[in-house]
């Protein structure tokens, strides 16, 4: 028979780490009141990144002290990214720190009645004596790309209503799922609410629950009519110990109780399939620092605040990531200058992944036939005077279809930095709390002179180039081109996007200085059986565009380079 598990053996708590002083020192707080209601006295607690005390410290003071046996728990409200990937994997390689370390793995707090009454008492402590009948509650999860996680939630708003005599209690999201809060607060306003309690499912304080706050905050003042009140975090209360010695007692029990009926990691769910019997893997979600849970020691993750990113939306993966594309990202892609074959290896992969693509015009078409079955393409067409989504639809649809879960590229032509746009589609992602990932594309300004056999530099004919957009002429009032500094330049000039401007153009950089006889050549569609490279001077370059109706997509190139054999 297997021995009783001691009721003293050392608790780890674990936590993500966070930018926020307040929440290390709530975390930190939390762990000396455990302390002292504990009846073990190991009770140590540390970060697997962003914070300290790193938790490969925590590991190493118990380790010091002869604690080879453990009690690991995850101070996570619900069983998402953090608790299933990161958690573990940075457990792991203490083990492998620490020769004969073992431990036995809590479930997270969530749900609990303990945790419902602290919610409560939350609640009125923001309703200062006003009553409940007339109260509804925003309950606003942190949000997820695991379903099961944000179902959590909405099973926590309802326990939360159930017998308490609110007028009711909405579920909603801050990040990567929907409702938003605004939209939970919407909904309340149009139910009829008057007085409206946000209640933020979080423990300790952080960029998210701020960002509730001020969402609420303003919301309201676009709502004089509401009366709208933030509620304080769960943070540092007898409550919370009482449930982590709970958990504790569970785990030495083996008595987890995990419900895995609903993972999407063990159970097929709509947008999921191809979750099923994989491992979950650490990641990084799109309001945490980029840190790459699984490149960095635990040892070295306070670092993180001074060399990783301090934007709340961070969105980029860095050239440690494995190039994968999850459901709930968005991955803006450079498709290249048209060929099917000009995608990069990266950009392929994808496409590959996807269950939704938003394409234009100039995107490479022929990829599009070898998307997999049931694949949803949206054209967004991007035809130059012709029907188009506007670029507000196209931000919907990307934030639409990431936020029910799904992988979404957006494939452009090009490179998605260069006259794509691409950023202010990363920007709406952001706003939106989607995270997205940038392909980056080979670009028609250097692809289609080369493939017309024009080097953009060349040893001892040009040192430099410069890739301008030709959308407006010269001398309009949005424009943003210095075109008589690009007169006086001595290097080669690229033209995007000016087959109507062309002309006036180079009449401009003719005035400004450029020799009338500079040579100039015209590629159009490039790379594709129709391209066609017309060489010419910069003086007869608009009459020659114009005389064999020259049709985007075409690049004018503009310099010695062009005349280069």
């Amino acid at each position: 028979m297997n021995p009783a598990p001691d009721p003293r053996t050392p608790l780890l708590l674990v936590g993500h780490g966070t930018r926020s002083e307040a929440g290390v020192d709530q975390f930190l707080a939390l762990v000396e009141r455990i302390r002292r209601r504990a009846a073990f006295d190991d009770v140590e607690g540390g970060f697997i990144e962003l914070s300290r005390p790193p938790l490969t410290d925590a590991v190493g003071a118990l380790v010091e002290r002869g604690r080879r046996r453990l009690v690991a728990l995850p101070l996570v409200l619900a069983a998402a990214g953090h608790g299933k990937g990161d958690i573990p994997a940075a457990l792991a390689r203490e083990r492998a720190r620490q020769p004969g370390l073992t431990y036995a793995f809590g479930r997270p707090l969530g749900p609990h009645p303990l945790l419902h009454e602290s919610l409560e008492q939350r609640i009125d402590d923001a309703l200062a004596g006003d009553d409940r009948a007339g109260t509804w509650v925003a309950l606003i999860g942190r949000g997820s790309t695991d379903p099961d996680a944000n179902a959590e939630v909405v099973k926590v708003a309802r326990l939360l209503w159930e017998g308490r005599g609110y007028a009711g209690v909405e579920a909603g999201f801050i990040s990567l799922a929907e409702p938003s809060v605004p939209a939970v607060l919407d909904r309340l306003r149009r139910l009829g609410a008057r007085r409206i309690v946000v209640a933020p499912y979080f423990l300790f304080a952080g960029v998210l629950p701020d960002r509730i706050a001020a969402q609420s905050a303003e919301f309201a003042a676009a709502h004089p009519d509401l009366d709208v009140r933030v509620a304080g975090l769960i943070g540092d209360c007898d409550a919370l110990a009482d449930l982590v010695l709970l958990r504790h007692a569970e785990a030495l029990r083996g008595d987890i109780r995990m419900n895995c009926d609903t993972c999407a990691y063990r159970v097929a769910l709509p947008g999921f399939l191809d979750k099923v019997g994989r491992p979950q893997t650490p990641h990084d979600h799109p309001d945490d620092p980029v840190g790459g849970h699984a490149h960095h020691h635990d040892g070295d993750a306070h670092q993180h605040d001074h060399g990783g990113h301090s934007h709340a939306h961070d969105h980029h993966h860095g050239p440690d990531h494995e190039p994968v594309l999850r459901p709930g990202q968005v991955a803006v892609v450079g498709g290249g200058p048209g060929p099917d074959d000009l995608i990069t290896v990266r950009g392929r992969a994808m496409l590959d992944a996807a269950d939704v693509v938003v394409t234009d015009r100039l995107a490479p078409r022929g990829l599009l036939d070898g998307l997999r079955p049931g694949v949803l393409v949206v054209d967004a067409a991007k035809v130059p005077r012709g029907p188009s989504m506007g670029q507000d639809a196209i931000n919907d649809t990307l934030v639409r279809h990431a936020r029910a879960g799904r992988r979404v590229v957006r494939l452009k032509g090009g490179d998605p930095y260069v006259f794509g746009r691409g950023h202010e589609e990363v920007q709406a992602c952001a706003a939106a709390g989607v995270e997205t990932v940038v392909v980056p594309g080979v670009t028609s300004a250097v692809a289609a002179p080369a493939l017309a056999g024009v080097p953009v530099t060349h040893r001892g004919v040009a040192h430099e180039f410069t890739v301008a957009s030709g959308h407006l002429p010269p001398g309009h009032p949005q424009s943003l081109v210095d075109w008589a500094a690009l007169g006086r330049a001595r290097g080669t000039l690229v033209l995007l996007m000016a087959v109507d401007t062309i002309d006036k153009i180079a009449a401009a950089l003719v005035e400004h200085g450029r020799a009338p006889d500079t040579p100039a050549v015209i590629v159009e569609d490039a790379g594709h059986p129709t391209q066609r490279a017309l060489p010419s001077r910069l003086d007869e370059v608009g009459a020659l565009a114009a005389g064999v109706g020259v049709r985007p997509p075409a690049v004018f190139v503009i310099g010695p380079v062009a005349a280069l054999d």
